[in-house]
């Protein structure tokens, strides 16, 4: 606002760290917003910080087991990788990551931090909602609680928006490099600064989506066809990938297993079509 008091700190922008931050919702400014008054942190980290060196950089290659056979199987996340949720509206990302902070918690004591950038705020508080209802946000215990959640809504000034992320990054980087936990770190979504990825209309192959692909370790694509009919987490076997399935990281026999079962899904794909076009009638002995 025009003629107000600047007043320059000396430092860069500071937010609360820790265990304190589970369970609450923080701004881009390390503020909680949630009512649930200030928080009982002593641990502040800046939100620009140097990157870690090379040399410190963890290049074992190994698999983070999600509990989640369909994406274990077909399509294994690299521990310390990128992943990106693909699909439109209504499929089931919200879904597929509340079970993913559920079971990071449960399987590796881990936590998770959940950047909202530019979301509605109708989304942030859907998703808050069911955080709650599925009790990885636990109001009557608020330490109990497996996830911090920060959000720079759509409404919010662009630099709110930019910044977010760096303060999400700046908690999830304390769990990990001060606490040693395994740390799931959601960015929502990547149009908008990237791990769900809103897909127009659906179609892949749209620049948005597209111009991802190439930064990740694994695509789970989620298919508007098997959340219609009700199967959840409707992840698509065959449209989801990982560069960690290969026989030299996840073995002989679970790499021959997911092709197996890859072929068979295709299989069966070519079949439905040929029978919505030509009927059940022209199909052949084998393919009955």
């Amino acid at each position: 606002m025009r003629g107000m008091e600047v007043i320059d700190t000396g430092a860069p922008l500071g937010v609360p760290v820790g265990g304190a931050t589970l369970g609450r919702i923080f701004n881009v400014l390390g503020e909680p917003v949630d009512n649930l008054g200030p928080v009982d942190s002593s641990a502040m980290f800046p939100i620009h910080r140097s990157a870690p060196a090379f040399i410190e950089l963890d290049t074992k290659l190994s698999i983070f087991e999600t509990g989640i056979k369909v994406v274990d199987l077909l399509a294994p996340y690299r521990r310390g990788g990128k992943i990106g949720l693909f699909g439109g509206a209504g499929v089931g990302k919200t879904v597929l990551i509340v079970e993913l902070i559920n079971n990071i918690a449960k399987a590796h004591g881990g936590v998770s931090v959940f950047d909202g950038v530019g979301e509605r705020t109708r989304e942030g508080n859907d998703l808050y909602m069911e955080m709650k209802e599925s009790r990885v946000i636990n109001e009557k215990n608020i330490e109990e609680s497996k996830v911090a959640p920060v959000y720079g809504q759509m409404n919010e000034p662009p630099g709110a928006r930019m910044r977010v992320g760096l303060t999400a990054l700046t908690m999830a980087e304390y769990f990990r490099d001060v606490n040693k936990q395994d740390v799931l770190l959601f960015i929502g979504n990547v149009f908008r600064f990237v791990q769900a990825v809103y897909v127009p209309a659906d179609d892949l192959t749209n620049p948005a989506p597209a111009t991802t692909f190439a930064h990740l370790d694994a695509t789970i694509v989620l298919s508007r066809g098997l959340a219609s009919k009700g199967i959840y987490p409707a992840v698509d076997p065959l449209d989801s990938t990982s560069t960690m399935l290969q026989p030299r990281i996840v073995g002989n026999e679970h790499y021959e297993t997911a092709q197996r079962v890859k072929e068979t899904l295709q299989r069966y794909k070519e079949l439905q079509d040929i029978i919505a076009i030509l009927g059940l009638d022209e199909l052949s002995e084998e393919g009955r």
